[in-house]
């Protein structure tokens, strides 16, 4: 992540291991970066929940970066996150990039509700969603993403 905020492509790949592309240093992504840095100062613990480059297999493919904002909270819960190449959407992978996210959430004891926050105007996302169980609940102010509904289903 340090790599990918210095735009430093060349080693963010070497030590992610797979041919990073422009998509990882967007200032969206590296926004993302500065956040997760952050989080990782203060709780090493965390690395095992956060965002992680998403690698389509048996291509060896990057199709994007997924993961959770944190590890579970007090009650139990965990955001998700994922974000998609736009050369790979449409593609089904974010379908299976939720699928692996909800499971690996279920796979904790710890964890008994997975959130997602979604963009009102996202369609992509919101279908995305449907068919996974995800109930809306509420609605938040997000300072960088503006105006997101909020989507829950117990692990």
């Amino acid at each position: 992540m340090i790599a990918l905020l210095k735009d430093d492509l060349a080693q963010a790949s070497a030590e992610a291991g797979v041919a990073l592309t422009g998509y990882f240093v967007t200032d969206r992504a590296k926004w993302v970066w500065r956040y997760r840095v952050n989080q990782l100062t203060s709780d090493p613990g965390c690395a095992g929940w956060l965002t992680q480059v998403v690698v389509a297999e048996p291509e060896g493919v990057v199709v994007g970066y997924a993961g959770f904002h944190g590890p579970p909270d007090d009650a139990g819960m965990v955001e998700l996150g994922y974000s998609v190449v736009p050369d790979c959407r449409r593609q089904g992978y974010a379908r299976a990039i939720l699928t692996a996210l909800v499971r690996r959430a279920a796979s904790e004891a710890r964890v008994r509700i997975v959130r997602a926050t979604i963009s009102p105007d996202n369609t992509a996302s919101l279908a995305t969603i449907s068919g996974f169980g995800f109930v809306e609940v509420g609605e938040q102010w997000d300072e960088e993403d503006g105006l997101e509904l909020i989507f829950e289903v117990p692990a």
